[in-house]
């Protein structure tokens, strides 16, 4: 399974969303945050996206959102577009190089590399943001995938965010892992990654990035978010006129603990089937690919892929993860 889409001669996935546009919610108390906040206290609910400037279905969806003027019935709602410089060089032609400019915006939220020295324009661009990241009670940040999958919510390892993600009803699967070694995720930030703390951090993986399908199950997921968090009521959604956005109630899956992080040493790194995330593979031992002509293969019974994908592929990134399924 090489890095090119045996189904679209352009090396990409077909492209069925159009981008939208944003420069209307420019002007905010920072350049493309909005802010809609009730009288009642209640919960800081943080919506994010375009962490990565070509997953921008998140980006519809806070679009459409902000448009729809649905307001809180308690607390705040913040909605950020996050790395806009990256989403405003996407180009249908080369639809991956705009996943960032200078790094991954999704690697510098630790309090280690947002008070250094260091610069670059995804770091300017967090410390600016890195107020509504702290004062957030529940944060929910909108991806997609570079390959098609069902949709996951990666929760981090705290059995809280777990629970939160089971009870949305939603078809996202929950996953478990630690984040990445090579820098910190915003999900992971602060508060979000402390065993003692109350705060709520889920990260969507909606599907492939520029699906259909990947805005609706991001419509979904963030109305049910902000029904779980106490921000909206279901009349609320329905004065906005947002009720198509809420799919079937799903049922909750056991959810998968990533044990391993499969990480490329070369650039010869090939699986041995087109596989998309999700397969349970019975027996330990199994070869799942080769890493310049070197066997990968499962190491336990009954180990489930999560996120498969050669897209980005260079020595040192995670080409798959590896996990298994806690009972509930």
């Amino acid at each position: 399974m090489s890095g090119t889409d045996p189904l679209n001669g352009s090396g990409h996935h077909p492209i069925e969303i159009t981008p939208p546009l944003l420069e209307r919610w420019h002007d905010g108390t920072v350049p493309y945050v909005q802010e809609r906040s009730s009288q009642r206290a209640g919960p800081e609910v943080l919506l994010v996206a375009l962490v990565h400037g070509n997953e921008y279905s998140g980006a519809c969806v806070l679009h459409d959102l902000l448009a729809s003027q649905l307001l809180p019935q308690a607390g705040r709602i913040t909605m950020i577009f996050a790395n806009i410089v990256a989403f405003q060089s996407f180009d249908a032609k080369r639809p991956d190089a705009s996943r960032y400019v200078e790094e991954d915006f999704n690697r510098v939220w630790s309090a280690e590399a947002l008070d250094s020295g260091r610069s670059s324009l995804e770091l300017q661009r967090a410390r600016s943001l890195r107020p509504f990241v702290d004062r957030a009670t529940h944060l929910l940040d909108l991806h997609s995938m570079h390959e098609p999958c069902e949709p996951l919510l990666i929760t981090g390892m705290m059995p809280h965010h777990v629970a939160f993600a089971q009870s949305l009803g939603s078809a996202g699967q929950a996953v478990m892992d630690a984040g990445h070694k090579d820098g910190t995720r915003m999900r992971d930030y602060g508060d979000f990654g402390r065993e003692h703390s109350d705060k709520i951090a889920l990260l969507l993986e909606a599907g492939q990035h520029w699906q259909a399908a990947s805005v609706r199950i991001a419509r979904d997921v963030t109305l049910r978010f902000l029904l779980r968090a106490g921000s909206i009521t279901l009349r609320d959604v329905q004065a906005a006129g947002l009720q198509s956005w809420l799919l079937p109630d799903q049922p909750s899956k056991a959810p998968i603990l990533v044990t391993h992080a499969v990480v490329a040493k070369s650039m010869q790194f090939e699986f041995v089937a087109p596989f998309t995330g999700g397969e349970l593979l019975p027996k330990a031992g199994t070869l799942i690919a080769y890493d310049d002509g070197h066997p990968i293969t499962t190491p336990y019974d009954n180990c489930t892929l999560v996120m498969p994908s050669v897209r980005q592929l260079r020595p040192g990134v995670t080409t798959v993860r590896l996990g298994q399924r806690i009972p509930n």
